[in-house]
C-alpha cells in the first residue's frame, strides 16, 4: 500500500536552533504510528512542522505525493490533515454544539450543520450534553469533543499530540477505543505521546525519536518489547497484557 504521508530527510526547528536532523518515516492509509522519545527529541516539533506552523528547513512532507511543506495551517486542513494539539483546545465558554460548528470553520458548503448532527449521532454522549458549556465536560469527553469535532473536516491523516496526557486509565482506553475505531472508518493516525507502553500496544507501526533523529522503528509490538526501547524508555521489561479495549484490529495489508 502506498504512502500517505512521507517525511524525507527533514531538517527543521526554531530560528537557527535546528531541531529535527534528517527525519524520515511515512503513514499508510488508514494506520495508526505511534511516536515516543524523550522531552526535547522534537517529536511536536515535528507535528508542527507537518501542519504548516514551521517551515522546513530542508528536506520534504508530502500528503499523496504532492508537497505540504511550505503550505499555512488552513491549508494543510484543506488538504484533508488535521491536527488534535496538546492540551484541549476545546472553547470552555461554548457549548459542545458551538465547539462542532468552529471546527468546520474552513468549509463554504452549506451541509455543515447537517453534518453535526451527524456527528452528534455517533457520539451519544456529546449529542446529550450539546447544550453544555465544554468547560463542565470531563477530560475524556473533551477528548470526544475533539476528535468528534475533525470529522467535520473528513479528514485522511489526524495528527495527535499527547492524546492521552493527564487521563486516568479507564478514560485512556476510552481515547483508543475511539482512535480505533475511526482507523476503521479509513482514518490515519499519526500520534505523539508519553505513555509509550499504551500507545505502543495500540500502533501498528512505531518510530522512537532521540536528538531529532528516528532512532528505531517496526512494528508497535515489536518496539515495545526491543531491549533497547525498553531500557531507555519503558524502565525495564514489559509484561504483555491485554491491549486497552481488546487486541488492536491488525494493520492494514502492505
Amino acid at each position: 500500500m502506498s504512502a500517505l504521508l512521507e517525511i524525507s530527510d527533514l531538517h527543521a526547528g526554531y530560528d537557527r536552533r535546528e531541531v529535527l536532523r534528517g527525519v524520515n518515516l511515512f503513514v499508510r492509509p488508514a494506520e495508526i504510528v505511534v511516536m515516543i522519545g524523550p522531552n526535547g527529541a522534537g517529536k511536536s516539533t515535528l507535528l508542527r512542522t507537518v501542519f504548516g506552523f514551521l517551515r522546513p528547513q530542508r528536506g520534504e512532507v508530502r500528503l499523496e505525493g504532492e508537497p505540504l511543506g511550505g503550505l499555512s495551517p488552513p491549508e494543510v486542513l484543506r488538504r484533508g490533515v488535521c491536527y488534535v494539539m496538546q492540551g484541549y483546545s476545546v472553547l470552555p465558554n461554548l457549548s459542545v454544539y458551538d465547539n462542532l460548528l468552529l471546527g468546520a470553520y474552513v468549509r463554504r458548503d452549506r451541509r455543515v450543520r447537517e453534518d453535526v448532527e451527524r456527528v452528534l449521532e455517533r457520539f451519544p454522549i456529546l449529542r446529550e450534553r450539546r447544550r453544555e458549556k465544554a468547560r463542565v465536560l470531563s477530560g475524556g469527553e473533551r477528548r470526544m469533543l475533539e476528535l468528534a469535532r475533525v470529522l467535520l473536516l473528513s479528514p485522511k491523516l489526524v495528527l495527535l499530540d499527547e492524546p492521552t496526557l493527564g487521563l486516568a486509565p479507564a478514560v485512556v482506553d476510552q481515547v483508543y477505543g475511539m482512535v480505533h475505531d475511526l482507523r476503521a472508518q479509513g482514518i490515519a493516525f499519526f500520534v505523539v505521546e508519553q505513555n509509550a507502553r499504551t500507545a505502543l500496544r495500540n500502533a501498528d507501526r512505531a518510530y522512537v525519536l532521540e536528538q531529532g533523529r528516528v532512532r528505531f522503528e517496526g512494528r508497535g509490538e515489536e518496539i515495545l518489547h526491543h531491549p533497547e526501547v525498553q531500557r531507555a524508555y519503558l524502565g525495564g521489561s514489559v509484561t504483555p497484557p491485554a491491549a486497552p479495549g481488546g487486541t488492536p484490529p491488525p494493520p492494514p495489508p502492505e
